[in-house]
């Protein structure tokens, strides 16, 4: 099930190996939505690496939930599931092939973090990222040279042509009622 608020996703699955390549892809797609493109890979990575480990030890299923939620300058990324046990963060063996997650999701998010579910069914294991702040828009070239300028006052004659710009408009000299 798939819920999108405008700055909330949440995807529950079972943490099989093949429905955690399509949350990788759910999360590409949602920060895609949100126009965060320079988050999409470190969050993909991490969230990889979180529903690995749902795979690998969470006992008694791999049921669990993926929430992804945007608050101002944050996105933050937790994955709740039915194992109360928090992870162990081994001592990271470089040449390792395996064991390296929880430390991958470090080196890639802003702050990471778990803790035991309130309700004592399980845990959640979270990361956050900064969102990057949108460069300032671009001035036109066009602003330096009059193009934002106000428009003339609107004219109350339309009978002849308006002046060429520049030229003030005179009035029309008066005229005698006797002919001459």
């Amino acid at each position: 099930m798939i819920s999108r608020p405008s700055r909330h996703c949440t995807v529950e699955l079972q943490a099989l190996p093949s429905r955690i390549g399509q949350v990788r892809r759910i999360v590409s797609a949602q920060l895609r939505y949100w126009h965060l493109d320079p988050l999409i890979d470190p969050a993909a990575l991490a969230v990889t690496e979180l529903l690995a480990n749902v795979h690998r030890h969470a006992q008694p299923d791999k049921q669990c939930t993926v929430e992804i939620v945007l608050m101002l300058d944050r996105l933050t990324v937790s994955v709740r599931d039915h194992d109360p046990r928090l992870p162990h963060v081994p001592e990271c063996d470089l040449m390792a092939t395996h064991g390296r997650g929880l430390a991958l999701v470090a080196a890639v998010s802003q702050s990471w973090g778990m803790h035991a579910r309130d309700d004592g069914g399980g845990k959640v294991v979270w990361f956050s990222l900064a969102v990057p702040q949108p460069a300032a828009p671009a001035k036109s070239p066009f602003a330096a040279h009059g193009a934002a300028r106000t428009a003339p006052p609107d004219r109350t004659d339309l009978s002849r042509p308006a002046p060429p710009a520049g030229v003030r408009e005179r009035a029309p000299a008066a005229r005698s009622a006797v002919p001459h």
